[in-house]
Formats: structure tokens, C-alpha cells, sequence
């Protein structure tokens, strides 16, 4: 089955790319623009700056330690999408392996000296995942031939002592190869990985051994902590683990730890970082909304981890937080025309400013960047959506179960389907049977979603509760299931334990979280409060400004106006805001609180967060000071 992650057990089973195929529509279009323009995208700046070039041989050597990493990333995108590129590049890629099966440009002839930072074994993660997306989708050849080899090499070298790598993601892929060909080496290497890491494996850091998860081993560990994505990769591989292995005790103490870090560690969009100078998680309830890291590569490490823990159990809560972060982060992290990035996303940005000509040598920037000194996240995305309808929907003991709802044609059994919407702009799902067949088939009702209601055939609509809303068959071609979710815009108000948040509130509709943008700073953001006595309103779409056909800076295509022939316009909405007038006194502190009566109302234009800085430079802030 094409699949990125295929457990042999747990509660639901996932559909793979031959079973879900994506529509136009809001993942559907950004699926084929991801294969139509950011993959090349992706290869070109590459080969510009000489990561390709390493497996040359070229001298000197250019990149970064892991930049092998990005290839493999990119590699694994175009295996899911079929890329007529792939077989060229992995060649390429191969012709550098060495005859026991190592592979590396930084680190051949002084291999290993280096576990804290020198990322040898990430690197054979991803080309191991790699080559594992292309067994499932194309079948034995050059590519999966250098992922084994590689595998193997881990296995001989690592298999009897007790090193591990500073970086995580070795573990889910070994485990994916076990589950690829039934090697059962491969997944003891995985277990004893995991089983290392907090004994300690490595050695301290200035971060502390936390950063590298190494600070207590797995099973004591209590909440996500230190560098996101090593976290996030990290849980995901003992997942995979718990679940090959039947240890449901790891399992659970997986899914504790995702619950604390959720309700103490998340930021509203699902981003996860609070830190910048290391990357990572900060203590319960640190949240600023301006210092947030929220790095691109976490959003989608979260959403592997969310999804693998669906599988397993079958709970729909991690459905709801895969759906918040695909929406809001993964989507934020490329803009409309394919070409350009977020590595951090914050949910303040104080200054508006343009991206540095070519490679910003920074994680961050107030509007995406075309290329990185690091670019982990434009091939993350790259490969991320290149096998995004791998997470669409799973099967049950009964049936089939969609979690996202998206343009799509679903098969499984005796279950042939179609699924048209135009979510999130709308809350209408209609799922239409295309033969005749037999099987239940559920529709997520997202925990915001209040007052849903299902109607199936020629049967009236009931009401639904969060959670899965589930219509029996048998069926008919051309039955029909409908279901509808309320999309008003509702407002949000944050934990007061958040104390960078108090006052303050965000709005959001249907799985969206939206922001204030003000491209040139008009109105100046940092000036405004919120009246939040009446509901966010929907903007009339005559008078949506839903995109610009202005050139973007740093993009090579213009904006498009939609986000596709089945999304249909943005929804923008509009809240009363007032100017606060100055306190006149030439100082920004006083006996009394301030007092916004003073100054002018407005009205203040809210868009997806998702679609903030396609405008040009802008100010933008997803929380806003609420007037008293």
C-alpha cells in the first residue's frame, strides 16, 4: 500500500494513495502545484548551492552537515508524486555510497566522531524513508537498493553498542523499513535506539542534554521538552515502536506526554516552539505570540506524531489537532505560488519588512523566503504534501472513516466514494456513493463544531456531536451523505495561566485561525483594541480582497486570487477595533489603566492566518488586545 506510515496493528488502518485520491480543492490544488512547481523549485536552488554537487564529489564541499538530509526530503516527495526527476537523482545519490553501504558527504573518512551534531544517522533516516516510499509506490530499483544498503550499515555498525544520534528520525524509518520488507533487524535496531536515548547516549551541551531528549530516558519522561522536531521525530519512532512491538505501557506514556505538551505547550494554530535560541518547547504556558518559533519542520512532525496516534488508537481528538496544524501551519509554510517559505511562524510580527535577496541566512522573516542556509522545511513540505491523501482517511472494523475533509475520491472495499466541499470556506461535506456496495462510513465532526448535522439518502438530517458521525449502508450508486458544520466566526479567548495572552483574544472560523494583516502598517496593529461585544463578520465576497495580482517579493508568479476551482474565494471577515489615543503624559505607565474612549473606531480586516504576507510586507498578529 502507498502509504507513509502502515502499522501492522491498532484500531484503524490507514488508506494509502492508491485508495484516497486528491481532487481540486484546497489540498488537492496545493498537491499538484507542490508537484508542478515546488519540487523543481526545491532541486534548483540545490544544485545552485551545491548540495547535489556534494555527491559529486565536488571540492569544496558546500552546506551545511545534514544537507545530505534535504536531498532524501526531496527524493521521498517526488517518490509519492511519481517525479519524473527521481531516477536521475538517485543515481546520483548512489553513485556516492560507499561498498559497505555508508553514506555521507560531510563525515566519509572520519565517520561517527560526532553523534551530538553531526547527524549521520538523520541522514540515513530520511534516506531510508525515502526509499521506502518508493518500494510502496514504484517497487524495487536504484533508490530503495542505496535506502537497504544504508539500513544495513546501521544495523552492523550500532546494533551492540550504545550510541544514538543528536537528532531523532532514524527510529520511524527503520521501523517503516521493517514494516516494508519484515527484516526483523530493522526494528530491533529502531527499539534499542529508542531504549538508549536519556541513559545518557551523548554527551552535554551548553542547551543541556534535554535539547537532545537525552536528559531521562523515554518511558520517565513526562512532557515533550527541548528541540521541537527531534521531540516530535522522537515520539513519533517510539510510536512506531510501542505498536510493532505490542508495548502498550510505551504507547501510553506517549500519549500522556502528547497531552501535556497539548494543553500546556500548543500554540492556538498547533505550532508548536517557543524558543528561538534553541528551537525549542519553553515551560508550561510560555506562549508569546511575537518570540514564538512554531518552526515549519515541527508543524509536520506534529502532524506524523497526531496521525500515527490516530492509527493506534482511534481516538478523534488527534484527528482535530492534525486538522488545526494542517491548516495553520503547514499550509502557512509556502506561499500561494509555490516558490517561497516560512521556516519560523510566529503570531506577531511587529515590523513589516521584504525577504533578503536569495538565501536568507536567517530562520526568520516577516514574508517567506525563496531558499535557506537551512532549508529542512521547503522539502519537508515538499514531501508532506506529496503524500497528504495518505492521511485523508482510514478503515475501521466496519467501514471507512474521513478525517479531513477535502475534494477526493475514496475506495475501499466495497466502498466507492466522493467526496465535494468547498472546506473550510464552507461547511457543506457531501460524500456521493459511486457503486453499489456495503460498509459504514463516518465523518469527523470537529470538536468546534457545535450543532453539525448528518443526512443519509432520502433520510432527514439529525444532529450530531463532536466526534464521528457515522451513516450505514448498504448503498446504492448514487446515494448520497451530507454532512453540514456550522461555520460562524467565533471568538477565542486564551488560558490566563498564558500570561503573555491576558487581555487579549483571537478569532476563528470552522478549523481556521485568522489574523489582522496590515500590509505598510495601515492601520498601525500595535495602536488598535478589539470590541469584542458583537461577533467577527463575514466580509459580502464582492468585497473580499481575497488576493493581490501584485508580484510578491521573492516569488516568481503572481498570486492567485482563489485557492482553487473548488475552494472558491478566501473568506475574510471584519471586527470592531478602536485607536487608542496616546496617554499624553510621555510615558508609557500611570496609576490608572488606559483608557481607549479617547480614540477613533475602525474596523478591523481579519484574513486566514494561513494567507498572511502573499500581500507584501506587512505587520500581522493573530492575538488582539481586547478595549475594556
Amino acid at each position: 500500500m502507498a502509504n507513509p506510515v502502515l502499522p501492522s496493528s491498532g484500531v484503524l488502518s490507514p488508506l494509502g494513495l492508491d485508495s484516497v485520491r486528491l481532487a481540486a480543492g484546497f489540498w488537492g490544488d496545493r498537491a499538484a502545484l507542490n508537484r508542478d512547481v515546488t519540487m523543481a523549485h526545491c532541486q534548483e536552488w540545490m544544485e545552485r548551492e551545491g548540495w547535489i554537487g556534494n555527491f559529486r564529489g565536488q571540492r569544496p564541499r558546500r552546506g551545511r552537515e545534514f544537507s545530505d538530509s534535504e536531498i532524501y526530503k526531496l527524493l521521498e516527495g517526488m517518490a509519492w508524486a511519481d517525479h519524473p526527476a527521481l531516477p536521475e537523482l538517485a543515481e546520483t545519490v548512489g553513485r556516492a555510497q560507499e561498498g559497505d553501504g555508508y553514506l555521507n558527504t560531510r563525515w566519509s573518512g572520519n565517520r561517527y566522531t560526532d553523534f551530538e551534531w553531526g547527524h549521520e544517522l538523520y541522514c540515513y533516516g530520511h534516506l531510508v524513508q525515502a526509499g521506502v516510499a518508493r518500494l510502496r509506490m514504484h517497487g524495487e530499483d536504484r533508490l530503495t537498493e542505496i535506502a537497504v544498503r544504508a539500513a544495513d550499515h546501521v544495523c552492523r555498525r550500532f546494533m551492540d553498542t550504545t550510541e544514538t544520534c543528536g537528532h531523532p528520525v532514524v527510529e520511524m524509518a527503520l521501523v517503516e523499513l521493517y514494516r516494508a520488507t519484515g527484516a526483523e533487524r530493522y526494528l530491533e535496531m529502531a527499539r534499542r535506539f529508542v531504549e538508549r536515548r536519556g541513559l545518557p547516549a551523548l554527551g552535554d551541551i551548553p542547551f543541556g542534554r534535554g535539547y537532545f531528549q537525552d536528559d531521562v530516558p523515554v518511558r520517565q519522561a513526562h512532557v515533550f521538552r527541548g528541540h521541537v522536531v527531534r521531540a516530535l521525530y522522537l515520539a513519533s519512532g517510539v510510536v512506531d515502536v510501542a505498536v510493532e512491538t505490542g508495548d502498550e505501557e510505551l504507547l501510553k506514556t506517549v500519549e500522556a506526554q502528547w497531552e501535556r505538551t497539548l494543553a500546556r505547550r500548543t500554540h492556538l494554530t498547533g505550532g508548536m516552539g517557543s524558543r528561538h535560541a534553541d528551537e525549542s518547547y519553553g515551560e508550561d504556558f510560555e506562549l508569546p505570540p511575537d518570540r514564538a518559533y512554531n518552526e515549519t519542520c515541527a508543524s509536520i512532525a506534529s502532524i506524523m506524531l497526531a496521525h500515527r496516534l490516530l492509527l493506534a488508537t482511534g481516538d478523534v481528538r488527534y484527528a482535530d489537532v492534525a486538522e488545526r496544524t494542517m491548516y495553520n501551519m503547514l499550509a502557512t509554510g509556502v506561499a500561494l505560488d509555490g516558490r517561497s517559505f516560512f521556516y519560523a511562524n510566529p503570531l506577531q510580527v511587529r515590523v513589516a519588512a521584504g525577504p533578503p535577496e536569495g538565501v536568507n541566512h536567517a530562520a526568520e522573516g516577516s514574508l517567506r523566503s525563496q531558499w535557506f542556509d537551512v532549508s529542512c522545511c521547503p522539502n519537508n513540505i515538499a514531501r508532506t504534501l506529496a503524500s497528504l491523501g495518505a492521511y485523508v482517511a482510514a478503515a475501521d472494523s466496519g467501514g471507512v472513516r474521513i478525517h479531513h475533509h477535502t475534494p477526493a475520491e475514496i475506495r475501499h472495499g466495497e466502498l466507492a466514494l466522493r467526496v465535494e466541499t468547498g472546506y473550510p470556506w464552507s461547511g457543506g461535506v457531501t460524500v456521493r456513493v459511486l457503486e453499489d456496495g456495503a460498509g459504514a462510513v463516518s465523518l469527523r465532526v470537529p470538536s468546534w463544531a457545535g450543532g453539525a448535522t448528518l443526512s443519509a439518502g432520502s433520510g432527514p438530517a439529525r444532529p450530531v456531536a463532536p466526534g464521528y458521525a457515522t451513516a450505514e449502508g448498504p448503498w446504492r450508486a448514487g446515494d448520497v451523505i451530507r454532512l453540514e458544520l456550522p461555520m460562524e466566526p467565533r471568538w477565542t479567548y486564551p488560558d490566563r495561566r498564558v500570561d503573555a495572552l491576558r487581555g487579549c483574544a483571537a478569532v476563528e472560523r470552522g478549523p481556521l485561525v485568522y489574523c489582522a494583516e496590515s500590509v505598510g502598517d495601515e492601520p498601525p496593529l500595535a495602536h488598535l483594541t478589539v470590541r469584542v461585544s458583537a461577533p467577527p463578520a463575514e466580509v459580502p465576497p464582492e468585497e473580499a480582497v481575497s488576493g493581490s495580482q501584485a508580484q510578491v517579493p521573492g516569488s516568481q508568479a503572481q498570486v492567485p486570487e482563489e485557492d482553487g476551482p473548488a475552494g472558491g474565494e478566501a473568506v475574510e471577515l471584519e471586527v470592531a477595533a478602536v485607536r487608542a489615543a496616546p496617554r499624553g503624559n510621555g510615558w508609557p505607565y500611570g496609576p490608572e489603566p488606559d483608557q481607549v474612549s479617547g480614540g477613533a473606531d475602525t474596523v478591523l480586516r481579519l484574513v486566514p492566518y494561513h494567507r498572511w504576507g502573499n500581500r507584501g510586507p506587512a505587520t500581522m498578529r493573530v492575538w488582539l488586545p481586547v478595549a475594556e
